[in-house]
């Protein structure tokens, strides 16, 4: 009688994946990408924190100087009769993390360089899933970031809520709005194939974004062309979604999920079509 070899023990003893599984399988596989990339994102931080003292800078100098000076002038009157600070504050935290998703794309830039994303490309991870798992990575980067804000914030006096509840839907808002533009940033990256055209093409539309959106002022101030952008914006409804839960303004919060969770999802797709380009 002749013993069969361990390999093919193994094949018989393996299990085969029935068609009903494959779904489960795949979405397995997308959260394992997803939790190993973020992961890396919170080794980089904990091995060097310079990055994210110096990006804290520019939101600090919005609050303290843009935010003091026009409370003190009352140039812009915030609903509800709220300092004009605390309507800042949410807007300047939608900013900061809106500053960091929009250059990601440098980075796959920089891994195509290298040829990790060639090796990435070969394996059977689909393409979703690479840019998904990137995206929330970016946006686990970006909660730190908002943690920064938040704690300068409160030592400016501005009144934000305590409800842990309301804190967890803001990371939830904030991981979500940086996915978003992380995948806009790796859209860009996959048409301009280059570090320099990406940073021209980010600083180009970053401050556009941000003018456009009720970040600064509410809508009722703009223009009506302006007023209209700023309904097609994104971060418009992640700014609304913040003051909700920070400050307690009245919001759709349901609506301002549905258009950030819709947009990143069509993001995703898009990144994901143009990453073979980039990968060329």
């Amino acid at each position: 009688m002749t013993s069969a070899t361990p390999g093919a023990l193994r094949g018989a003893s393996a299990e085969p994946v029935l068609p009903e599984d494959a779904p489960l399988a795949a979405v397995r596989q997308l959260l394992s990408r997803m939790v190993t990339l973020c992961w890396v994102e919170l080794r980089k931080i904990r091995h060097d924190r310079t990055e994210m003292y110096t990006r804290a800078i520019q939101p600090a100098l919005w609050l303290l100087i843009f935010g003091e000076t026009f409370t003190r002038i009352h140039a812009i009157a915030a609903p509800n009769g709220l300092p004009y600070l605390d309507y800042l504050a949410p807007g300047i935290l939608a900013q900061s993390t809106l500053f960091i998703a929009i250059f990601y794309g440098i980075q796959i830039i920089w891994e195509r360089d290298a040829g990790v994303l060639t090796k990435l490309m070969v394996t059977p991870t689909p393409r979703s899933a690479l840019i998904t798992g990137k995206a929330f990575a970016s946006g686990v980067r970006s909660l730190v970031q908002a943690v920064v804000i938040i704690v300068i914030s409160a030592l400016l006096g501005v009144s934000f809520t305590v409800n842990p509840l309301k804190l967890l839907g803001v990371g939830v808002f904030v991981v979500l709005g940086s996915a978003f533009f992380a995948c806009l940033s790796m859209s860009i990256a996959g048409l301009a194939l280059s570090r320099d055209r990406l940073m021209g093409i980010g600083q180009a539309i970053t401050m556009p974004l941000f003018f456009s959106s009720n970040a600064l002022y509410p809508e009722r101030f703009m223009p009506g062309w302006l007023q209209a952008i700023s309904k097609v914006n994104p971060l418009s409804y992640e700014v609304d979604a913040l003051r909700g839960l920070l400050i307690g303004l009245p919001t759709n919060l349901a609506l301002d999920f549905a258009v950030l969770a819709g947009a990143t999802t069509a993001a995703i797709t898009v990144a994901s079509l143009l990453l073979p380009r980039l990968a060329k």
